[in-house]
């Protein structure tokens, strides 16, 4: 019975080559004209939402730019869109409509997507057709995922004549073990990987056995701002991020504790929503920190919040590559930050442009923040390096980047080559 189980495969695996064959002879010729970036719910509120508006605003300079959002969720973006990039939803949910194939799938759990992901409660049978047709109907162009259970349905599904991208937002080591051997094993068919950081650059080089034809690393550019930099006079403190666990709110506000006995005057905001927002309000109340810590909810205008504050301060567990960091360095804030093995530590030089803290301290993180409070110069002078190191994260020089991936993949693909421009040296970290 086996055998012929075997055999049956084998004679499947055989049809689908051949058909690929097929459509690769019937494809048309390789291009980056247009750009499709998978997403999983882009009307949503995130850092890979965010940043990935921003980079489809700089490509649709040169490409058509559509970006294929898995969900629909709300009814309007909750970040600015660029009219110039088109939007197509997979499995509108605020329309479920009268299919009873529908209906039925949508009840059913996800094949395709592992279940270890971390968004694998988001995807359904009817999302996982939706999403099968939608990238086996494409066979030119470049088609570009944004989490890794949309890296291996790319990398199993995509046609050969597609030239498929997989970025990464979070770090490897953080990834689920199942998942990550579905990535060593499925992510060589990818023309390239993209990592935010060196860090992780790195990792996937040494866990992969088999790697893309290429491995990048591209960070997130800073994405436009109202306003202007802070004037560094508002006895202001921020944090921005969506509220989970992973966030490290809690430990935030447990140090504002030692912070607020110390300087009364002082405020702290956490711009965000999520799961831990009543447990967040809850700590608040019974440190008796009313008034001293602020819940305003989630922000469309980061730029005029950071503007208005002094001190940015990062208390995650880990990071990918925080934009928060990104967005307070170019609003001319001093940052302090625990020091998270890969975006923070990368980001931030200590004593130059941020201070780096170590990581669930929660004594150490309020000491910083204390320290930046009352040295005054050490404030100016912690802004005005990550005003300088923020200019290296400029939307055209981080486009640039992309240009170079995308017009070497398309080389590859048309039997030229281009050489590879080199990565600049980290910068040292005491």
């Amino acid at each position: 019975m086996r055998a012929l189980a075997r055999k049956g495969k084998s004679a499947v695996v055989r049809l689908y080559r051949g058909y690929n064959r097929r459509k690769i002879r019937n494809a048309p010729p390789p291009s980056t004209e247009k750009v499709r970036i998978l997403l999983l719910h882009a009307y949503g509120m995130g850092g890979t939402i965010r940043t990935v508006f921003n980079l489809a605003s700089y490509l649709a300079e040169k490409h058509d730019v559509e970006i294929v959002s898995i969900l629909k969720e709300a009814e309007e973006p909750f970040f600015p869109i660029d009219p110039r990039v088109k939007f197509r939803f997979l499995d509108d949910r605020l329309d479920p409509g009268s299919d009873p194939v529908r209906a039925m799938l949508s009840k059913m759990p996800s094949k395709l997507i592992p279940k270890e992901e971390n968004a694998y409660h988001r995807f359904n049978l009817w999302t996982d057709l939706r999403l099968a047709r939608y990238i086996r109907s494409l066979d030119t162009g470049v088609l570009m995922a944004t989490r890794p259970g949309l890296n291996l349905a790319m990398a199993q599904l995509a046609l050969p004549g597609v030239i498929t991208i997989g970025q990464e937002h979070v770090a490897l080591a953080t990834q689920p073990e199942p998942v990550q051997e579905l990535i060593k094993w499925r992510y060589r068919r990818l023309d390239a990987l993209v990592t935010l950081t060196k860090a992780d650059l790195r990792d996937y080089r040494e866990t992969l056995p088999k790697k893309p034809r290429r491995l990048a690393r591209i960070p997130n550019a800073v994405p436009p701002m109202t306003g202007g930099v802070s004037k560094l006079d508002a006895k202001v403190a921020v944090a921005v991020g969506r509220m989970t666990r992973i966030k490290g709110f809690h430990r935030l506000i447990t140090a504002w504790e030692t912070v607020a006995a110390a300087h009364p005057d002082w405020k702290l905001r956490i711009y965000g929503a999520g799961p831990q927002h009543d447990n967040l309000a809850k700590q608040i109340v019974e440190a008796g920190l009313e008034g001293k810590v602020e819940l305003p909810g989630p922000t469309t205008d980061v730029g005029a919040e950071l503007e208005k504050a002094s001190i940015y301060v990062l208390s995650s567990r880990h990071e990918g590559f925080p934009m928060t960091i990104l967005e307070a360095m170019a609003k001319g804030l001093a940052i302090v930050s625990f020091n998270s093995p890969h975006g923070p530590k990368e980001m931030i030089t200590n004593e130059v442009d941020g201070l780096l803290v170590k990581p669930r301290t929660n004594d150490n993180l309020a000491a910083s923040i204390i320290r930046v409070i009352e040295d005054e110069q050490l404030r100016r002078d912690l802004a005005a390096g990550a005003v300088e190191t923020a200019r290296n994260y400029d939307v055209d020089v981080i486009g640039q980047k992309w240009d170079e991936l995308l017009a070497d993949l398309l080389a590859r693909r048309q039997g030229r080559s281009r050489p590879a421009t080199p990565e600049p040296p980290a910068p040292p970290h005491p």
